[in-house]
């Protein structure tokens, strides 16, 4: 576990969770927890072990964005560090499979960075909202930039221009959480799809996120030299011949990142 004030941090094997953890205030954002989790995912980011990464929130939310009570007076009130900002490129370039597990309210930039991790579930009764016009700003963490990627330009817009809150069935329907679960259940699934993803050889799954970022700004002829140098060389690895043997041996496979 770690010393963070404002999140938890905690590393099991090959797999990392990251909770924001201000549970009586549904973990609203301060400049303490914009530092800690920049902090934080550079860490992870640079940790070989670790293989996927979950990112949540304690007790009833996941993220509503900034706290708005802290942020009347104080520290809380001077703006964030502009470095702060690059928590949504951490969450989606790191060579790990980031997970959004959503318990709860998710809206402004806790929405965004929902966004910016690869694969989104959240709990029945999770509530969203873009939010940031409801309190006349433009936005950040890279909403605009993020959401038509998963859900198309049109609905993307209309959520930021509308911000009407809508519940977790409408997420799943519209393609923005992959799955929901019940609140009773939830932790348990969502645990079991990350340790799932974190037995999954760690050069081809590093090396296929990877692919999915370069994709996002390259051109197809481009990509896919790319994309065949990569194939070549985890097929190549020892990590693929352990995989094959496993496969014809009916057993699981033991990889060793190399």
């Amino acid at each position: 576990m770690s010393d963070y004030e404002t999140i938890l941090y905690d590393v099991e094997g090959t797999r990392a969770t990251i909770t924001m953890n201000r549970p009586d205030n549904l973990n609203g954002i301060t400049n303490a927890m914009m530092r800690e989790l920049y902090d934080c995912l550079n860490v992870v980011a640079r940790d070989d072990s670790v293989r996927v990464v979950l990112f949540t929130g304690s007790g009833r939310g996941f993220c509503p964005g900034v706290d708005l009570k802290a942020s009347t007076s104080g520290e809380a009130q001077a703006p964030f560090s502009k470095a702060c900002f690059h928590i949504t490129s951490l969450l989606h370039e790191m060579p790990k499979v980031t997970v959004a597990g959503i318990n709860g309210m998710c809206a402004g930039a806790g929405f965004g960075w929902a966004c910016a991790c690869d694969l989104r579930y959240a709990t029945a009764s999770a509530t969203f909202n873009s939010a940031f016009l409801g309190v006349a700003i433009s936005g950040d963490m890279a909403g605009p930039w993020l959401l038509p990627r998963i859900i198309g330009a049109s609905k993307a817009r209309e959520l930021f221009f509308m911000p009407d809150k809508f519940k977790a069935d409408e997420a799943e329907r519209i393609g923005l959480v992959s799955k929901t679960f019940s609140d009773e259940t939830f932790r348990d699934e969502v645990d079991a799809i990350v340790d799932r993803l974190s037995k999954a050889a760690p050069l081809a799954i590093g090396e296929m996120k990877r692919n999915f970022v370069n994709a996002e700004n390259m051109p197809l002829r481009d990509y896919i030299e790319l994309e065949s140098e990569r194939h070549s060389r985890t097929g190549a690895s020892a990590d693929s011949r352990e995989a094959f043997h496993a496969f014809v041996e009916k057993r699981e496979p033991q990889f060793q990142g190399r």
